[in-house]
């Protein structure tokens, strides 16, 4: 969307970098595809470091020798802070270097702060991180979330017939998102059928090889009436509610107006890291992006032992016949998100950096 909004104002940009489909399609010629970087938890994340290292290593030595106007760094914490310092202290990079939801943003690091604001421009898309930059004397560019203005509202639609309705299924994008949520999802849905027998239901795929992935577990649980589309954005058009799995795509659920569930499970082995973030985040009271911005619980969470079939099923029926509550929290959320115009401003900066520099 960044890519999209900076191209609009200055024609002759050029994009390249990591990503992927989405990428690609917003015209940047990709060097690197990153699908399957992300893990769950540290277990996860320890066989992918000596990739990552190299990867992080291979992008500065190709930052370096090709000096581009501007780089722009988004989220993903360890990669882009330990890339930023290697590009400024061992490889003598002097271009702009824009940060875009640099992270800490719920544990309010000084640290990570210091080490952002050292090396790059950071804009926050969270009002609170912004604000604690600046308490701690860092320079911070805040406009807003930028997925505010790109996710209007739809017109409000009244509850479902009593036994039907659509609901969206969205599992995540990471593997072991999809191997402990689809199962999940997919018996979820059984058993809201037992409430609502006339009840649809569209599974949401990241891209085309989870697609495929997708449509072989529906058809293994016997889901034969479920459909499988490419997209969050697509499986929610029609949806009257959504089980998400925590993460971007729940915020994106609710800003559209459609009433979600957030749901997250991880295996054994990681849950003691689960809590332990969870209680460290907000005082442990929320881990889903819309309750954590609010304050309050707009989006009922479901998290590991608590994620059962059945319990996902009653919360859902509860939630299609009550409508209302959702687009009582949306107007809240927009609000505690910040002004409009935030996608734009972040690329006015962007645009502004790489022709001169300087912010």
């Amino acid at each position: 969307m960044l890519a999209r909004a900076i191209a609009a104002r200055d024609e002759s940009a050029r994009f390249e970098g990591i990503g992927a489909a989405r990428m690609r399609e917003a015209g940047l010629t990709l060097w690197r595809d990153h699908t399957g970087w992300a893990g769950m938890g540290p277990i996860a994340a320890i066989p992918r470091i000596p990739k990552l290292l190299l990867q992080m290593w291979s992008t500065a030595l190709h930052v370096a020798s090709t000096k581009p106007d501007l780089v722009i760094l988004v989220d993903f914490g360890v990669f882009n802070v330990r890339l930023a310092q290697t590009l400024r202290k061992r490889l003598g990079y002097t271009g702009a270097i824009l940060y875009l939801f640099p992270p800490a943003a719920w544990l309010d690091s000084e640290r990570t702060a210091r080490a952002v604001s050292a090396e790059s421009v950071p804009v926050s898309g969270f009002k609170h991180q912004a604000e604690f930059y600046r308490t701690s004397g860092l320079p911070v560019h805040y406009f807003g979330h930028p997925l505010l203005d790109e996710y209007a509202e739809r017109t409000p639609r009244s509850a479902p017939p009593p036994g039907g309705g659509r609901v969206a299924l969205l599992p995540g994008s990471r593997s072991g998102e999809l191997r402990y949520h689809v199962p999940l999802l997919l018996r979820a849905l059984e058993e809201l059928r037992r409430l609502r027998p006339h009840v649809r239901a569209t599974l949401a795929a990241s891209d085309p090889a989870f697609e495929r992935r997708l449509r072989v577990a529906a058809a293994r649980a016997g889901a034969h009436d479920l459909s499988v589309t490419l997209g969050a954005r697509s499986a929610l058009a029609d949806a009257d509610g959504a089980w998400v799995a925590s993460g971007t795509a729940v915020l994106e659920s609710v800003l559209l107006g459609i009433p979600a569930i957030a749901i997250y499970v991880v295996s054994r082995s990681v849950v003691w890291y689960g809590r332990r973030m969870q209680r460290r985040i907000y005082g442990g009271r929320f881990i889903t992006l819309p309750n954590l911005v609010a304050g309050e619980e707009i989006v009922p969470e479901y998290l590991q032992d608590d994620a059962t079939p059945e319990a996902l099923a009653r919360a859902m029926d509860r939630l299609l016949a009550d409508p209302g509550r959702t687009r009582d929290a949306v107007a809240r959320l927009r609000e505690a998100l910040g002004p409009p115009g935030a996608l734009a401003h972040c690329a006015d900066l962007a645009v502004r950096l790489a022709r001169d520099g300087a912010a």
